[in-house]
């Protein structure tokens, strides 16, 4: 039976972003479920944590503006590697000093993820290759299976690092000095990520022929990538507000969660929002890309709102999940919908400009989110934040372009 552009398996270097996106939420997983903890063992205030993850995420706004929007020009293989190295620039002043300054620098310029999700430039530049060596009826389902892996690195690296920092806190290890050997590991993975990106092809690159680009590297499509990322700014900064390490926090403070049980609840969680992108491939061939984005984020948007009203462990953690088993199914369907829109040299800044606008709405957050979990009082008022302003984007989103599925609009 011949090949189809269905069936044809992934080029090297499709595999080989399939492994650095692995690797690296792995990284970024085992991370997030101690990294608040961690700062609260240092001494540092809710309040104090907060503004490190908010300049955690304004300073991967910056990097991430610069690396992506010349990546198309200077090299994408190069921008991953630059990017790698940052990794590594983050994690290991971040091990050594207790100095909230020099976290506060390491953070903001490095590339650490407060929430377990993609930080920094890879995931824009990885999408633009990706595309680059895939046929375009190939997209929806390799971002999906893309997205999954993610999620699937992203909940053993939960699991992995909830129950390491808890098995060497069993052996004697104060808490604070198993946290750290997690940061350890996170800035030795950015040295294995930096020799993969090596390993790339000149074939991920954007076309020679490409036109010049205008500023924010657009130019035909400037207009709808603006658009897009003014909405996926609100959606961010509602989410900022129950990042992945905030909302380990808040298990921890409600029903004194441990680490390892952290770890297993954001595994499952990681793997029920992987499984999710699959069933969104199949959804969006009947509905189409903006109302399979729609649909499936107004119940989860509502299963947040009720995860602080549960009145014991379980049910908290029950609904949780349900929330997660539905919560990304976004995800691969607007990655190709923003790589269907443009032109093939404009992928990189298309991504890079969509992904630092969601960066930029979630850097806030976390600042305003963190005070609030101080106060018992006021511990669940994220939650409502964040399924509010989620519900009003899906409603605005719908509005935008609901006429426009993928498949229809042309590339502007």
């Amino acid at each position: 039976m011949p090949l189809t552009p269905a069936t044809t398996p992934l080029s090297r270097d499709g595999r080989l972003l399939f492994v650095t996106r692995a690797a690296r939420m792995f990284s970024y997983g085992f991370l997030s479920v101690v990294l608040v903890l961690y700062l609260a063992g240092l001494g540092f205030s809710e309040g104090r944590i907060g503004l490190l993850l908010t300049l955690t995420l304004v300073g991967d706004v910056l990097v991430s503006l610069w690396i992506t929007l010349y990546a198309d020009r200077l090299g994408r293989r190069r921008m991953l590697i630059l990017g790698a190295a940052l990794m590594v620039a983050a994690g290991v002043p971040f091990a050594l000093s207790r100095d909230f300054t020099v976290l506060v620098l390491a953070a903001t310029f490095g590339v650490i993820s407060p929430s377990g999700n993609e930080v920094g430039p890879f995931l824009a530049i990885e999408q633009a290759a990706l595309s680059q060596v895939l046929p375009e009826d190939r997209r929806t389902g390799v971002f999906a299976w893309y997205h999954l892996t993610g999620a699937f690195a992203t909940a053993l690296g939960a699991l992995a690092g909830g129950w390491t920092a808890q098995a060497l806190q069993g052996s004697g290890m104060a808490p604070v000095a198993s946290y750290r050997m997690l940061v350890y590991a996170y800035a030795g993975m950015g040295l294995l990520l930096a020799v993969f990106f090596a390993g790339v092809s000149m074939d991920v690159e954007a076309p020679p022929s490409a036109p010049m680009a205008g500023r924010l590297g657009l130019h035909a499509s400037k207009g709808v990538v603006l658009r897009l990322s003014a909405l996926f700014s609100l959606d961010a900064f509602a989410g900022g507000f129950v990042i992945q390490s905030l909302v380990a926090y808040w298990f921890h403070q409600r029903f004194g969660v441990e680490p390892g049980m952290l770890g297993s609840i954001f595994f499952v969680a990681n793997l029920l929002a992987g499984l999710s992108a699959l069933y969104a491939v199949r959804l969006a061939r009947r509905i189409g890309l903006i109302r399979t984005m729609v649909v499936t984020h107004i119940p989860s948007n509502v299963l947040l709102i009720l995860v602080p009203l549960m009145p014991n462990l379980p049910l908290a953690i029950g609904v949780l999940l349900l929330r997660f088993s539905i919560s990304q199914m976004d995800v691969p369907t607007r990655q190709a919908y923003t790589m269907h829109v443009v032109a093939p040299d404009e992928r990189s800044a298309a991504a890079g400009v969509t992904g630092i606008a969601r960066t930029a709405g979630a850097a806030i957050s976390p600042m305003l989110a963190g005070p609030m979990l101080a106060l018992p009082a006021l511990a669940g008022v994220p939650f409502f934040i964040a399924g509010g302003l989620k519900l009003l984007y899906d409603l605005l989103l719908y509005r935008s372009f609901k006429s426009s599925e993928a498949g229809t609009e042309p590339k502007r």
